[in-house]
């Protein structure tokens, strides 16, 4: 299920983001960078059909700030009812994060980043000894 939520992302984005890529460069700074980095996130999201858990961040990341964006952004305007066209098409676009909300292991991410101790910060002697250094 997790390859679905990569494959969603991959073909959106190529679909969306790729044809303006070679257009980058005559955008506005912000809009420029966006597609950059919606292009370099598709291209990532192309090896989690690949390696699923191992780009599950990416899957994170594309929850993350969609959730945010609808939360800070669309939210305050729904209430206050007065969503301009941009922010309706923008809303759109950002619902399909309930896809990725729905192939995304909750209780592995809960396990892996919440609960496990994180690695250390700084490597001892031992540490690296056994690695043959």
């Amino acid at each position: 299920m997790m390859r679905g939520g990569y494959l969603l992302m991959v073909v959106g984005l190529m679909i969306v983001k790729w044809p303006l890529l070679l257009q980058a460069s005559s955008m506005p700074v912000f809009e420029g960078v966006v597609v950059c980095i919606l292009t370099a996130m598709s291209l990532l999201a192309f090896l989690g059909l690949r390696y699923p858990v191992g780009m599950l961040p990416i899957l994170l990341f594309e929850t993350i700030w969609k959730v945010l964006w609808l939360a800070i952004v669309a939210l305050p305007h729904l209430i206050a009812n007065d969503m301009d066209a941009a922010t309706e098409e923008m809303l759109f676009s950002v619902l399909f994060v309930v896809a990725i909300l729905a192939v995304t292991p909750w209780d592995y991410v809960w396990k892996r980043y919440v609960t496990t101790r994180g690695e250390r910060w700084v490597r001892s002697v031992r540490d690296e000894t056994a690695d043959g250094e």
